[in-house]
């Protein structure tokens, strides 16, 4: 079960979820928390649902179909974030993974900080598994980021706050290659792929944590998980389509031969 906002343009949000789990060969459903206007260059607007409706969604659908994993992307607001939380401990489902959605891939800050104490308060110590970008990770820990040793400092601040495990993108960081930083209280693993230079990129964030929600859904551990997703993602950078006249989508189909 994925719970996110949706993204008109079908890059990024519940419709890169959806894709992705469907592509990877399981079944999607999900609970929409917001409707977005926008495209490739930026967003229009956004409007928040009603959070009694959020609850109805995932509590009902999970009463027919119990999910094996829930994604958790875009909340957008406290209340929203009380609700998902209130309903999680309803349907007590353990395999959580949360891509905070709090930075945009361009910069942008989506959410304030009334957003992020929630986060932090009701969701942390559930997740099997956080995925923040650099700017997220660094507005979650309190620090700045620079460097890869910075990544690994940070997520074990972060890890201190709840999360079984943590997952810090390093897409951010200047380098021609790209560090991603999986912790837990047992290892430190890091995933270094060569960066592919695209203006393609819109929904990575989304896609990798649906990638990594599904193969964790089906049975496979944490790295494992991580490793497939990252490798998916990267061969769906390579692969896009170039629509739309900004940060355009990733191919989500890359895997069908």
């Amino acid at each position: 079960m994925v719970i996110a906002g949706s993204d008109s343009s079908g890059g990024a949000g519940i419709q890169a979820d959806i894709k992705t789990i469907t592509a990877l060969g399981s079944y999607a459903m999900t609970a929409i928390t917001t409707v977005t206007s926008q495209n490739t260059t930026g967003v229009k607007d956004i409007i928040s649902i009603n959070p009694e409706y959020i609850s109805n969604q995932i509590e009902y659908t999970s009463k027919d179909i119990k999910p094996d994993a829930i994604k958790i992307g875009l909340l957008h607001n406290e209340k929203t974030v009380q609700a998902v939380s209130k309903s999680l401990n309803k349907i007590k489902i353990k395999k959580i993974i949360l891509d905070p959605v709090i930075v945009s891939t361009s910069g942008v800050k989506l959410v304030n900080n009334k957003y992020i104490s929630a986060i932090k308060k009701k969701l942390f110590k559930n997740l099997s598994l956080l995925t923040p970008n650099i700017p997220e990770a660094e507005i979650i820990s309190g620090m700045n980021i620079l460097n890869v040793n910075d990544m690994i400092i940070a997520a074990r601040r972060i890890l201190k706050l709840g999360p079984k495990n943590v997952l810090i993108k390093g897409g951010h960081l200047k380098n021609n290659y790209l560090f991603d930083v999986l912790i837990n209280k047992k290892f430190l693993k890091i995933y270094k792929n060569k960066k592919i230079k695209s203006r393609n990129t819109h929904g990575t964030g989304c896609t990798l944590s649906s990638a990594i929600a599904t193969y964790y859904s089906c049975g496979k551990d944490i790295k494992s998980s991580c490793y497939l997703a990252i490798k998916y993602v990267n061969d769906a950078i390579r692969t896009a389509p170039n629509y739309g006249k900004g940060n355009g989508p990733i191919n989500h189909l890359n895997n069908r031969k």
